[in-house]
């Protein structure tokens, strides 16, 4: 855990750096600082302090991981990393369904918004569920 907050630390500073080396070459110019690179390169530094900070807060309350050791081998990471469904359509209908939101959102046409609202609710809680239903028992 320790080499990702050292990451997401080093993220932190060079945003940092080139959001102030931004602003002042930008606000050296004829039209003036530019904002909108400005306020984007702040506020990425922002949320990599944010995760960086997350991060350095949970390594206290877990062991040392196998890539905070020099010489750790990569057999020491090998383990169980998760279920993940190899024939499951529904994060593509997720994919879809919050396709279908940005658009509503984008253009402004509410019912495009509320059939996407409406849709992603009912896809994210069909990959949620996806093996927790099935036929009855009984």
């Amino acid at each position: 855990m320790n080499a990702t907050v050292r990451i997401f630390d080093g993220l932190v500073i060079f945003l940092a750096v080139v959001g102030i080396a931004y602003a002042y070459l930008t606000g050296t110019s004829r039209s003036g600082v530019e904002w909108v690179g400005t306020t984007a390169m702040v506020l990425s530094a922002g949320l990599c302090l944010l995760i960086g900070g997350y991060l350095r807060f949970v390594a206290r309350r877990i062991s040392t991981l196998p890539e905070d050791y020099e010489e750790a081998e990569i057999s020491d990471g090998a383990g169980e990393l998760g279920f993940f469904s190899p024939h499951s359509y529904w994060p593509f209908f997720m994919a879809l369904s919050i396709f279908f939101l940005a658009y509503g959102a984008a253009f402004w046409n509410w019912w495009i918004l509320i059939a996407g609202a409406v849709a992603v609710i009912i896809t994210a809680s069909a990959l949620v569920f996806e093996y927790h239903w099935g036929r009855e028992k009984h």
